[in-house]
């Protein structure tokens, strides 16, 4: 995972655009299952937010976090992800944690092998993700994650813009 801290506040959300291509899936991925829960591309927004909205599960998980990496869990996190099948729909949470929603921007194998471009409205996104609105984005990742089904997968990742709204100040 390559991560970078950023601070974008809501207001400023604006669009990303990002690219990637993925040549091949990960057989024995399933994001909705605990034990298989990988991908060959994500895409990760991390939001900052209200913590003390978090569940005592959640609260836990992000001691737990900050035990172990030195930093509590963000608030919310957001992927963009590439499913193996699209039967768990749009949207799936992660399970684990219901902080963390992965926004489904393809499925199956139609179109592997191919420089695939997305433009995404981050706010409207985290909206229909989470039900509410978003805090500051507060860092910005890609990720390729095969270490619940101990497999290998490759992918490349073209430029991530940031593009402002330009009706906001």
């Amino acid at each position: 995972m390559l991560r970078q801290r950023v601070r974008i506040e809501p207001h400023q959300l604006g669009r990303l655009r990002f690219s990637w291509l993925v040549p091949a899936l990960i057989a024995s991925a399933d994001m909705s299952q605990r034990d298989a829960d990988d991908s060959p591309v994500r895409l990760i927004l991390m939001f900052d937010g209200d913590r003390a909205r978090f569940s005592a599960r959640d609260a836990a998980l992000s001691d737990l976090s900050e035990a172990l990496t030195g930093e509590p869990l963000p608030y919310a996190t957001l992927m963009y992800v590439w499913s193996n099948d699209g039967a768990s729909g749009p949207v799936i949470v992660n399970p684990r944690t219901g902080r963390i929603r992965k926004l489904v921007m393809e499925s199956g194998v139609g179109k592997l092998g191919q420089w695939l471009d997305y433009e995404r409205d981050v706010r409207a996104d985290f909206e229909q993700a989470f039900g509410e609105r978003p805090g500051a984005l507060v860092a910005i990742g890609i990720m390729t994650d095969t270490d619940n089904t101990r497999s290998l997968a490759q992918a490349w990742y073209g430029p991530i813009a940031h593009l402002p709204d330009p009706a906001k100040p």
